[in-house]
């Protein structure tokens, strides 16, 4: 697959929260996976397959998704970007968010090589 028909995968699977499809079909083994910040007080940055399997366990695991908004892809040469509108409730605390960010993927021979989420931190006034 290209770059766009790897996108266009993300966001169809992503839009379904058909998390483990994506991994299997769309990811590198090699993967490396970067958060803003880390969860539980590990590090930010995940490598292999398996680590981004663990993480996307953990956010299955402890997040309840009331509604997601997937926009994009936004595609040129090797690199894409989709974007994420997120309602959430975090099983633990019972805390609902609102979360917004990006993920900035990178394509290499078919496959995701790098993701990197970048949150919306703040609005200008």
């Amino acid at each position: 697959m290209n770059t766009q028909e790897v996108a266009n995968k993300v966001v169809e699977l992503t839009r379904k929260q058909a998390w483990k499809e994506a991994l299997d079909t769309l990811y590198s083994k090699d993967i490396v996976s970067v958060e803003s910040q880390a969860m539980g007080g590990g590090s930010p940055e995940s490598r292999g397959i398996e680590a981004v399997q663990g993480k996307t366990d953990w956010w299955v695991n402890n997040m309840q998704v009331h509604r997601a908004k997937v926009s994009g892809p936004f595609v040129a040469h090797d690199r894409f970007v989709v974007q994420y509108d997120i309602d959430v409730t975090d099983k633990n605390s019972n805390k609902r968010m609102q979360m917004s960010e990006v993920g900035v993927y990178t394509v290499k021979d078919g496959k995701i090589v790098r993701e990197e989420f970048l949150p919306q931190t703040g609005k200008e006034k």
